[in-house]
């Protein structure tokens, strides 16, 4: 049986390590991209935002895997920036269900991005696939209509998985390149009170989550794409200097000092989302990583 994937936002960091073990796993896999540029990999060419897709894509396919969107930590949230965020993932799931809806093509399954952000701000109230999402927060309201735009391909018969994506731990981007950096000039300090959850997720743990939502037909609707053990900022940044082998010096850094800097961005480091990952842990699914120094030593372990 075929079993080719074609993966949006492969370029990223996820899609990147996602596509690596695919191929290892007997997959083959085409990028749809707009400056197709890897060439590893087959790419066809699209642009979400201009409505335009090779026809040739879809067809291609008997899976895809939908992580195209504009980066969240890039620069301050702008109103275009802001903009960005939302139409680089809404307009591009929205393109895929359009091209999905023609026919003519033998895709079995689509598994979507999300993020966690669509919980906003919880504290310590354990968050599932069930809690309803926030209304008032601006990565939630982003979440909401990606998965929105998802849930067209559902209703067109197509299995459709929805992973609503952590913290993804990965020394080649994301949240732990920064807070590391910090950590190892020796000016690592929890952020805000300290006392905000974390749920974070190794990211090979997470591309085994998009290989198992590909392989396994029980998987439809929402997942949290979490580790079973979330933290509070407090722990991640001790354990973090723990593994780097640097003394936490400072006291913490304020909550107007990470809003003066970061603006509204400051939400992804001062939101608390304790995710929970029983879902996926109920389905069978077995994490690599679920406790965070072994995840973090897997990066830096070797460092002293």
């Amino acid at each position: 049986m075929s079993r080719k994937v074609l993966i949006t936002g492969g370029t990223g960091m996820i899609g990147t390590r996602l596509a690596e073990m695919l191929i290892d796993g007997g997959y083959e896999v085409a990028l749809l991209s707009r400056t197709p540029g890897d060439n590893r990999y087959f790419s066809f060419r699209w642009d979400p935002l201009a409505g335009t897709i090779d026809p040739a894509a879809v067809p291609y396919a008997d899976f895809i895997v939908n992580l195209a969107g504009s980066s969240v930590s890039d620069g301050k949230w702008t109103a275009e920036r802001k903009q960005q965020i939302l139409s680089s993932r809404v307009a591009g799931t929205q393109l895929l269900a359009q091209e999905l809806r023609k026919g003519g093509h033998h895709v079995r399954g689509f598994v979507s991005a999300s993020a966690i952000g669509i919980y906003g701000d919880q504290g310590d109230k354990l968050l599932t696939a069930e809690t309803p999402p926030a209304t008032d927060d601006f990565l939630a309201v982003v979440c909401r209509q990606w998965e929105e735009a998802a849930e067209y391909v559902e209703q067109d018969g197509i299995r459709t998985a929805i992973l609503r994506i952590g913290i993804v731990l990965s020394p080649e981007g994301g949240a732990l390149v920064p807070l590391a950096r910090t950590v190892k000039l020796m000016a690592g300090a929890p952020l805000g009170s300290g006392k905000q959850y974390m749920s974070w997720i190794h990211l090979d743990d997470l591309c085994r989550l998009f290989i198992r939502a590909i392989e396994d037909e029980q998987w439809r609707g929402v997942y949290n794409a979490v580790a079973p053990n979330p933290v509070t900022n407090k722990e991640f940044t001790e354990t973090l200097a723990d593994v780097l082998h640097r003394p936490l010096v400072l006291p913490k850094v304020p909550e107007f000092g990470l809003k003066l800097m970061m603006g509204e961005m400051s939400e992804i480091v001062l939101a608390s989302q304790r995710v929970s990952a029983e879902r996926v842990l109920g389905l069978g699914f077995k994490f690599e990583y679920p406790t965070l120094k072994p995840a973090l030593e897997s990066f830096y372990g070797d460092e002293q």
